[in-house]
């Protein structure tokens, strides 16, 4: 454990008793424009309103629609660059689809297209052409694995906005879900439900602006080696790992998932996102990646503070029917990705118990849906 004060989230400079408020807002005013639809033939999905992804009924089918930002990893990335002399941008380009992709996907939608937005500092940027390449062969990597059409984006210099020499990235993306019963919005979801989680590849791409001041308390900063081989700011670099190919195959399986939550910001707290009154029960804790358990240490954070803001091993929940669990679990492990039959849904009050760790989270403890 750390022998210096403890650093959260909030420490870190992200705050979500300020971000959350402002969503919140948003929400509500976004709300208020759905009726823009009916004059199109369509309607919302109402219950889609807070969810992961936005859901459109069109007649034959569902459009869902997400927006996600990257984030601050670029920032390890460029730092590594300069102290390795290596380029990371293609994972980098992994993990900003993964944003978008696995959000997509809680809804039950087959990615079809994404779309880029990549602003940088300056034209310069782009002038790198190893970083550069990268980045495009990343990205069409990753939309590859998804089986996803790359529709085209924008690449704006945005000198005075965006720090010279720095990049922030994002990714829009559409999908549809065809037939309409592999919607997910949490209709389905119910007391004897089992929770399988997901393993993460690592810090995935949440909760980097800790990682980074953590890196600060460091003596040899991200080139301080956290097992043999592997040191932090190459551990933080691991790609986000990219679930669609897990519930597509759950879908030519039979499985249909009664709700999804892809675990990012706030944690193992997005496990109570859905507005329904149940507990969550976990009574099976996947392992620590070597990143997020060197993270909690070296943070001197406890097992509340570290699973209420990082995803402690698990990046992925999978709400199934109880005699869907274990063959769910299995699918999963035949698309690369470790998963566990991690615990139940039960009717009551509105709480995760994460009964190994002895963790209480309760509604209060999550602001947003």
């Amino acid at each position: 454990m750390s022998s210096t004060a403890p650093l959260t989230y909030d420490q870190a400079g992200v705050n979500y008793d300020l971000i959350d408020p402002l969503k919140v807002t948003a929400q509500r005013a976004a709300a208020a424009t759905a009726s823009h639809l009916a004059g199109h033939g369509f309607s919302e999905v109402k219950a889609s309103r807070g969810e992961s992804a936005y859901v459109v009924d069109v007649g034959p089918f569902y459009v869902a629609s997400i927006v996600e930002c990257l984030g601050t990893k670029t920032l390890v990335a460029d730092e590594m660059a300069k102290l390795t002399g290596k380029s990371y941008f293609a994972g980098i380009a992994q993990d900003t689809i993964a944003m978008a992709v696995n959000d997509l996907i809680t809804v039950g939608a087959t990615p079809l297209v994404v779309q880029a937005y990549w602003a940088a500092g300056g034209s310069d940027w782009f002038g790198d052409a190893q970083r550069a390449q990268a980045l495009v062969a990343g990205w069409k990597a990753a939309c590859d694995t998804c089986q996803v059409a790359w529709g085209g984006g924008e690449t704006p210099a945005l000198a005075g906005i965006v720090e010279d020499g720095r990049i922030d990235l994002a990714a829009s993306c559409t999908g549809l879900i065809n037939p309409k019963e592999r919607l997910s919005v949490g209709d389905k979801l119910g007391p004897g439900d089992a929770i399988v989680l997901l393993a993460s590849s690592g810090i995935h791409a949440n909760g980097l602006s800790l990682a980074r001041k953590l890196a600060e308390r460091l003596p040899q900063g991200y080139l301080t080696e956290i097992e043999p081989g592997l040191t932090y700011g190459e551990a933080l670099l691991a790609p986000t790992a990219l679930y669609s190919p897990v519930t597509e195959a759950l879908w030519k399986a039979g499985i249909a998932p009664h709700y999804c939550a892809n675990i990012t910001g706030h944690g193992w707290r997005k496990l109570l996102r859905h507005p329904s009154a149940l507990t969550y029960r976990i009574h099976t804790v996947p392992p620590k990646t070597a990143v997020l358990d060197f993270i909690q240490k070296q943070a001197g954070q406890d097992d509340r503070e570290a699973y209420s803001t990082l995803n402690m091993g698990a990046g992925f929940a999978i709400f199934v029917k109880a005699s869907d669990a274990e063959r769910t679990a299995q699918v999963a492990r035949d698309c690369g990705i470790a998963a566990w039959v991690a615990g139940t849904v039960e009717a009551g009050e509105k709480q995760l118990l994460i009964e190994p760790l002895g963790i209480r989270f309760s509604e209060n403890d999550l602001h947003l849906r």
